[in-house]
């Protein structure tokens, strides 16, 4: 079993990006994502306080439902669509190695 998978993120200017990421250090998409010194703030940690690591999941991978928390975030934030997602919510698993996620504007 691999101890990494690949994520496909789309930045705000519209390139792509694979993103390696491991599945043992219980990391988050946002951690991933500020590994490779991508443009998401995670102001607030990664604790769903904030919208600044907000995404779109552009594949049909099977993802944990949204906690209260994620939605209370979601609710008050801009841009938000039907596949957004605050990328502190995504854990790394082998379960969704080859998700496409897509950066939601900045506000």
């Amino acid at each position: 079993m691999s101890q990494d998978i690949t994520i496909h993120l789309t930045d705000r200017d519209g390139e792509v990006h694979k993103l390696i990421a491991p599945i043992d250090m219980q990391m988050n998409l946002m951690e991933i994502c500020k590994t490779y010194e991508l443009p998401v703030e995670g102001t607030c940690g990664g604790m769903a306080m904030c919208a600044s690591c907000q995404c779109y999941i552009e594949s049909d991978h099977l993802l944990t439902e949204r906690s209260e928390d994620e939605e209370a975030m979601l609710s008050e934030a801009f841009f938000v669509r039907d596949n957004s997602r605050l990328g502190c919510q995504i854990q790394m698993t082998e379960a969704i190695d080859g998700l496409k996620v897509r950066l939601a504007p900045s506000e």
